[in-house]
């Protein structure tokens, strides 16, 4: 099995469960079409480069074998990921004043400088763009916070503290 695979559920958090949203789905779903379309062509390269003879010394034939395993590690990996996947949609969220999967949270730290972070799947984490990990530290101290609520952080850096001012959620 892949590491990625055995690493053990973040503090917190269901085993086995992989949250993510319907966005991150048809992500994934994409992906995972990308991959075995590329798989085809790369069996197709790598028959022909079987069939030039020694492949001992056959560049496209070893290359091929290598980027073989390579999809087929990340075919497994997106397998695994969409099969243990539950899929939240936080439009459907009703209760829309405390802080769960999905939310987009506004809150001002210990400098009283404002950010705004959404609470997503691991495979949808993108910093730049503002989306955290459910498994993340901060997302793990938002959970089931409320407008007003001051919750610790542990960070690398030691505990900060954060002051919600505001949930939203899409639709």
């Amino acid at each position: 099995m892949d590491d990625e695979d055995d690493a053990p559920p973040p503090p917190g958090l269901p085993r086995g469960k992989f949250y993510m949203t319907p966005a991150g789905e048809a992500a994934l779903k994409a992906e995972y079409e990308s991959f075995k379309a590329e798989r085809h062509r790369v069996v197709e390269i790598v028959s022909w480069a079987a069939g030039n003879g020694d492949r001992s010394e056959n560049a496209d034939y070893k290359e091929g074998k290598r980027r073989l395993r390579e999809i087929d590690r990340r075919l497994r990996y997106l397998g695994h990921r969409l099969q243990a996947a539950e899929v939240v949609d936080p439009a459907a969220q009703r209760q829309r004043d405390r802080v769960f999967f999905g939310a987009t949270v506004t809150y001002l730290n210990e400098r009283d400088e404002s950010a705004r972070v959404t609470i997503v799947g691991e495979d949808e984490a993108d910093m730049a763009a503002g989306k955290i990990s459910i498994a993340s530290p901060m997302a793990l101290a938002l959970l089931r916070a409320r407008v007003g609520d001051e919750v610790t952080v542990r960070t690398p850096a030691g505990p900060s503290s954060v002051e919600i001012t505001a949930i939203r959620y899409p639709g």
